[in-house]
Formats: C-alpha cells, sequence, structure tokens
C-alpha cells in the first residue's frame, strides 16, 4: 500500500517549500509530492522572466490583497528574505527592491529545492499525476493521483490557482476541496496585460516607455506605480501594467491614467513647447525630443489644441478606458481562492483535520514583484512547522 506520513499535492513553489522544509525538520518522515506537470516547479522555473524574483525588499502588506491580510502579514511579512532561506544560492536586490538569486536563473531554484528534497531522500516524486479526489479515512486520507490511490496522514494543498494552464492549473482542483465545506470565491486574472479602448493608440504598437500609470476605479485613485508600458494591438503591456492589473482585476469602470515624462513639471514641458512654437516647429512635432515622435504625435492629435498648457496637460494625464484582460492564459496570478475564513492561522481546514493549504490556492494574492512567491514560499513554511509539531 502506497502509505506516506504526508502527501503534498503540488509541486510548485509552495509544495517544494514544505517539502523541503519537512525533510529538514524530520528526515525520516516518508512524503509524497504528487504534481500535475511533466516535472516539478514548471511555474517556478519562468518566474521573473526567467530570472527568478523571489521576494521584495519592501515587504509590505499593501501589497497583498485578499480575505485574511492580517494572517497574510504575520506569514509573509516579517522577513523579505525568509523564501532565500530555503535555497543554497545567493540572493540580492536590485534598484526596485526585487530580489532575485545572484545567478538571475529562476531554473537554478528548482535545482536547489530538488537537490534537497534528493539529499534527505524522503521524497516519492510523481509527476504527471493530476489528483481527483480526496477522502478522509479512518486513519486519514486516500488520494487519487493519476492512476494510484495514495494514503497519508495528512495532506498539503497547494495545487495553484486558475493561471496559466500550461503549468497544469486550470481551475478545475478547487472543487477537490470544495466538497469538505470549503468556498472558493470569484477568480479573476491578476497581473496581466489590459485590453483598452484603442483609438488613440493605434500607431504606438511595439513603443516602450517609461512613465507613471494610476489605476482609476470609478473615478478614484486605486495605486500609482512607476514602470514600463508597452503599447499593443490590443491595449497596453509592461510592468507598470501588471503591477496595478491587481487593483483592477473584477472592478468596473476602470480608467488608466498615464503620466509621461515623470521627472518634469508640466510648467517646463510648457515652456519647451513654447520655444518651439516660437521658432517655426510644426504642429506635430512640438514634442519631438521630449517623447517617441510617434507617441508625441498622439498626445498631440488627442490634444487638439496648440496650447502648451493643453498639451502638457493631455500628456501628464493620458487617460485609456480599461475593457478587460488578456484572461488567465495569460495572467501570472489568480486573484481570490479558497475563502480564509475557512483557513486556521497555521493554514489547516477549519473542517478537516490534517489538511492543509498553501500558496496560490488561497484567497490571498500580491502584487508584481516577488510578492506572490514569497506568500507561497512562507505559507508552505509554516504548514511544514505546524505538521512538525504533531508527527
Amino acid at each position: 500500500m502506497n502509505k506516506f506520513d504526508v502527501a503534498v499535492i503540488g509541486g510548485g513553489a509552495a509544495g517544494l517549500a514544505c517539502a523541503v522544509s519537512l525533510l529538514r525538520g524530520n528526515k525520516n518522515l516518508k512524503i509524497c509530492i504528487a504534481e500535475a506537470c511533466d516535472r516539478l516547479g514548471k511555474k517556478l522555473a519562468a518566474t521573473g522572466n526567467g530570472q527568478g524574483n523571489i521576494s521584495n525588499t519592501e515587504m509590505d502588506i499593501s501589497h497583498y490583497h485578499g480575505g485574511n491580510l492580517k494572517l497574510a502579514e504575520d506569514i509573509a511579512c516579517k522577513d523579505s528574505y525568509a523564501g532565500a532561506k530555503l535555497f543554497d544560492c545567493l540572493f540580492s536586490a536590485d534598484e526596485k527592491g526585487r530580489i532575485y538569486p545572484a545567478g538571475k536563473q529562476a531554473s537554478a531554484l528548482c535545482d536547489s529545492l530538488i537537490n534537497a528534497l534528493n539529499f534527505y531522500g524522503g521524497a516519492e516524486i510523481m509527476t504527471g499525476s493530476a489528483v481527483s479526489e480526496i477522502a478522509e479515512t479512518k486513519e486519514g486520507f486516500s488520494v487519487c493521483a493519476g492512476k494510484k490511490v495514495l494514503f497519508a496522514d495528512f495532506v498539503v494543498f497547494c495545487v495553484g490557482g486558475k493561471a496559466q494552464k500550461q503549468f497544469g492549473t486550470d481551475g478545475s482542483a478547487y472543487a477537490i476541496v470544495e466538497k469538505f465545506g470549503h468556498k472558493t470565491t470569484p477568480l479573476f486574472p491578476s497581473i496581466v496585460q489590459l485590453r483598452t479602448d484603442i483609438s488613440h493608440i493605434k500607431s504606438l504598437k511595439g513603443i516602450r516607455v517609461d512613465c507613471v500609470v494610476t489605476a482609476l476605479v470609478e473615478g478614484r485613485a486605486a495605486v500609482k506605480v512607476r514602470g514600463d508600458v508597452i503599447f499593443t494591438d490590443y491595449g497596453v503591456s509592461g510592468n507598470a501594467v501588471f503591477s496595478v492589473s491587481s487593483y483592477i482585476a473584477g472592478k468596473t469602470g476602470a480608467e488608466l491614467s498615464i503620466e509621461f515624462l515623470p521627472d518634469f513639471a508640466a510648467e517646463e514641458i510648457e515652456r519647451c513647447i513654447s520655444a518651439k512654437q516660437k521658432y517655426g516647429w510644426k504642429r506635430d512635432e512640438v514634442l519631438s525630443g521630449l517623447l517617441h515622435n510617434q507617441l508625441g504625435r498622439a498626445v498631440i492629435r488627442r490634444a487638439n489644441s496648440d496650447k502648451p498648457s493643453e498639451i502638457a496637460g493631455m500628456l501628464k494625464d493620458f487617460r485609456l478606458k480599461v475593457t478587460g484582460t488578456l484572461g488567465f492564459d495569460y495572467a501570472q496570478v489568480t486573484k481570490g481562492g479558497i475563502e480564509m475564513s475557512g483557513i486556521t492561522d497555521e493554514l489547516e481546514s477549519r473542517f478537516v483535520k490534517n489538511l492543509f493549504f498553501a500558496g496560490e490556492v488561497l484567497d490571498i494574492d500580491g502584487d508584481c514583484g516577488g510578492y506572490n512567491l514569497q506568500w507561497a514560499f512562507t505559507g508552505g513554511k509554516r504548514v511544514a512547522d505546524a505538521i512538525l509539531k504533531r508527527v
């Protein structure tokens, strides 16, 4: 009989963090990791554009969203480098506070965790084994994983969310635990490209610009972020867009206010435009040298004015109506998940003893910049600590 102390469902960031932490705490534990994909850590290996942005020096609860932010703060926000301690790597932060391995290679993070599992030798790895059912037994749990049935004293449910189904996460796994009484909140794609009204940006496809983006929901500013915006044929992309998308997910009446040239006051820009007009520059060229020429012309066309103040005003508040996102297939994270009201401070089910949760499957999500992996790693560690106390 396939009997284990702990069955970890999902071999992503949270599952690997939990398994490694368990074996470091008790090398005699018998653990199984059931993973739907053909290898462990597939999504982790792609994080941070393949460079492995695992956390952030600004680890503040204001960067998280969801159902129990007090618990998220207690787990994720005490130590920016808490997740980094799982790895045999060196880490450093860039100018924006994003924490990366020194080698800037996310696949090395997977290698480090898998090597740790191999060193302790207590984990049976089952890839290509999607879990279809978990049931309570007299002695613990039975788990249907692929074509096998496993038995375990503890189950850790860290199957991810609905984003990026190429990593084995299509949202179907929530139903496995809903039969125990758990509820799933509405789900939305987050850290994702945004569809917008494109009538004013048709000529800008492929242009990348450093700017400040403010997400407006029903006219009120939800968040302001500085970073890159990339104009596309459907709307906008870039790290600034990813960062604000968390605040727009599931909302109606959203707009983006884009501020170009954030390092210059509107008055400086007005003076520059006035000087160009004085020296005979054509109307559609008065922003030449300030912005990419095509972008400058788009701002001038939309301002539809020769007044420097109105051109500068449009440049500082270029509005785009948000019409949607590119959806879960393109989203990095799922907003929403298993309701936190059914979860204890140890991330255990309030309905079923010894059933634990960690990572994206829960109704906690973070901003772009390493916050979601920090939540996954520290959540996996929190669960491991709770189980080690009971073994």
